[in-house]
């Protein structure tokens, strides 16, 4: 089997050191390059032509973003972002998701050998999981034209109900056409669980609350639910739901991972399916692995509605594959008609089930 060839870009010498001797370990990759800026790492990408890129985020010369750019459009590739944890760097960080680049890693805090250590399994999995993604996907999906809704599109809702959203490798984009789809006068709560570690969610939040006609937040502890408010739960938390006083209040947990992740869909969609029950609404985004399955199950079990993101548009088909393959999605849509779907299954006007 051909090794996977990867281009480390870094302006830290002990960080390109310490990056190529994790690569280079693995019997199925090689290093072919090293950069030190974002001017270098264009260079190497179009001589060497490398399957995967690791691109720091914030460098002299030119930044991640605008190598990343560069690249995408002059010689597309697999990139992997690798960021600290600064709200600038986390920003930047989710715009290169959101223009191409496959996924991230956290640059550990202190940045020594031992710490970066505890990141390369992680960074590992991602560089052969990206070899599974086409580079026509990585270019084209972050331009699938939208239909925009009115911002003051009519609604009629009844009662009380909520829409469940689970994501992870590729999220960012896919909430990037389907959360700024819909009106501000949506008259439900929105919970996303996106796979991020603490600190990007919010700049997570912070960038689709500027595209989108609702507001966007980081969920906090004890604070209610509400109407109209798109609910992001914090990196390294589960995020729970509980009734407290006729109203519904939002909790952060720490306990154990599930599905090796924290937040977990399952997790918030369990909880919140035991409150709404017939009035969940759940929608399972891109992503590895199979978290949501679970919680799909469960808003299926009260009687809610299941949408999952087709293949057409996933960047990872493993979480909505594996809901629809469990014979729970109600409907399995690109995500450019999830949010046309979401608000007919609110206004009672969808009728039968499609895949």
């Amino acid at each position: 089997m051909d090794q996977i060839r990867v281009l480390i870009v870094d302006d830290s010498a002990f960080m390109r050191m310490v990056l190529k001797d994790i690569i280079d370990k693995e019997p199925d990759m090689k290093v072919v390059g090293l950069a030190k800026d974002g001017i270098e790492a264009v260079e190497k990408a179009l001589s060497l032509n490398p399957d995967v890129i690791t691109l720091d985020v914030e460098m002299p010369k030119k930044n991640g973003l605008d190598a990343l750019s560069e690249i995408m459009l002059k010689s597309p590739t697999r990139v992997i972002m690798v960021s600290s944890l600064t709200s600038k760097e986390a920003s930047i960080t989710i715009e290169c998701l959101e223009k191409g680049a496959f996924d991230f890693i956290q640059k550990p805090a202190g940045s020594t050998s031992w710490t970066i250590r505890d990141v390369q399994d992680e960074l590992l999995i991602k560089i052969r999981e990206s070899m599974n993604v086409s580079i026509e996907k990585l270019k084209s999906i972050h331009f699938v034209g939208s239909k925009k809704i009115k911002k003051s599109a009519r609604v009629n809702i009844l009662g009380e109900k909520v829409v469940l959203i689970a994501s992870s490798t590729g999220g960012p984009r896919s909430l990037d056409v389907i959360i700024p789809q819909l009106p501000e006068n949506l008259n439900v709560p929105i919970i996303i669980v996106q796979h991020m570690p603490a600190g990007f969610t919010a700049s997570l939040a912070y960038r689709l609350d500027k595209i989108s006609n609702l507001k966007v937040k980081e969920a906090e502890e004890g604070e209610f639910l509400q109407k109209n408010v798109v609910y992001i739960a914090p990196g390294d938390f589960h995020l729970g739901l509980k009734q407290e006083d006729h109203k519904i209040k939002l909790f952060l947990d720490k306990s154990d991972k599930i599905n090796n992740v924290r937040p977990s869909a399952d997790f918030t969609f369990d909880l919140a399916a035991e409150i709404f029950k017939e009035n969940s609404l759940a929608v399972i985004l891109t992503g590895m692995g199979r978290d949501g399955a679970k919680g799909a199950f469960k808003v299926k079990h009260y009687g809610g509605k299941v949408i999952a993101e087709s293949k057409e548009t996933s960047v990872v088909y493993g979480m909505p594959k594996i809901v629809a393959q469990e014979g729970y999605a109600d409907f399995v849509l690109p995500n450019y008609d999830i949010a046309e779907k979401i608000l007919e299954i609110l206004t009672d006007q969808s009728r039968g089930i499609k895949r």
